[in-house]
């Protein structure tokens, strides 16, 4: 029997290099390309029913219905979300939708590491050490010890974060829509109004789309700080920036934007940024931009190259056994 294919659309070069040496032990055969699926550029999956997709790009519908006709019927995306992918538009054309799990330290080590910068005040005092100034901060920084952090999505990423809060010694609270066996899980409600830190985790679906709202933004405590390592869309951007410039939050690290698609990856250094929030967010010193980057170590895109070949694996035994 011939080897399985899979066409890996976005792939970058590490990607590529893992592929190149980890699909032979899996018997599979990789088409790769750098270039995100369109329309245009169904064609190299035909003969694939299995193609793999990154989370940097949206799949149109039109292009979904392309794939259906070039005859995929599997579509693995290389991230844990699935929100750049209409679901149930896929289902019904027959084209099954799986995401890859990977390892969750990754993101959990980042949003620690952002909490510990935005009570520190990082992003001044390296910016005023970087120009030469030397000076003690005007404002003194904060130990975890002392604070009240609400974890708001506690899957296996959110719970990784609970897990490393628990080495700080201070007070953590946790939400979830489906609660796990965590202590200190409350109402989202009152994890706002207790937390010094708020920290999303959940997945972006129709229900958690600006989860943190201009009403639930002005019931958190004044000077609190918000970390989102999880999708832009979690938060209400306007009523951040308000909130914000208005000193009633006092401040955010995100590695996540509403609008990052096509700035987010760009090399844009010699190219205008047409993001009016990203830039409004960018100019305040109490807030940290990163690129959608938490996810990104060895450990976790080996998990998802592997991952994302083990899920063709699966889709084809399924497929011969039925």
């Amino acid at each position: 029997m011939a080897a399985p294919g899979i066409t890996v659309y976005g792939c970058a070069r590490d990607e590529a290099e893992l592929f190149c040496e980890l699909a032979p032990r899996f018997g599979v055969m990789p088409t790769l390309t750098e270039a995100a699926v369109t329309e245009a550029n169904v064609e190299l999956a035909l003969g694939d029913r299995c193609i793999s997709v990154g989370h940097k790009t949206p799949i149109t519908n039109p292009t979904l219905r392309a794939l259906g006709r070039a005859g995929v019927r599997y579509l693995s995306t290389r991230s844990i979300g699935n929100d750049h992918i209409d679901v149930r538009y896929a289902e019904s054309l027959g084209i099954c939708v799986e995401g890859v799990t990977y390892s969750p330290d990754s993101v959990a080590d980042y949003t620690l590491m952002l909490m510990l910068m935005a009570v520190r005040h990082a992003k001044s005092v390296i910016g005023r050490a970087d120009t030469h100034d030397f000076r003690l901060n005007d404002v003194r920084g904060k130990e975890l010890r002392d604070l009240t952090v609400g974890v708001v999505g506690t899957g296996r990423i959110g719970s990784a974060v609970v897990d490393r809060l628990r080495g700080f010694g201070g007070r953590v609270l946790t939400h979830d829509n489906r609660p796990q066996d965590l202590a200190g899980h409350v109402r989202l409600d009152e994890l706002l109004e207790q937390s010094d830190i708020v920290t999303l985790h959940t997945p972006l679906t129709a229900d958690t789309h600006h989860l943190l709202d201009r009403r639930r933004i002005e019931q958190m405590k004044q000077g609190a700080v918000i970390v989102n390592t999880g999708r832009g869309a979690l938060l209400d951007t306007e009523a951040l920036v308000s909130a914000l410039e208005n000193g009633s939050l006092g401040g955010a690290a995100l590695d996540v934007l509403e609008g990052e698609e096509g700035v987010f990856y760009a090399d844009l250094r010699n190219r205008p940024v047409v993001s009016t929030p990203l830039l409004r967010l960018q100019g305040m010193p109490n807030v940290l931009i990163s690129p959608h980057t938490a996810y990104y170590t060895d450990h976790a895109v080996r998990d998802m190259v592997e991952n994302t070949l083990t899920n063709c694996l699966r889709y084809e035994s399924r497929n011969r056994r039925g």
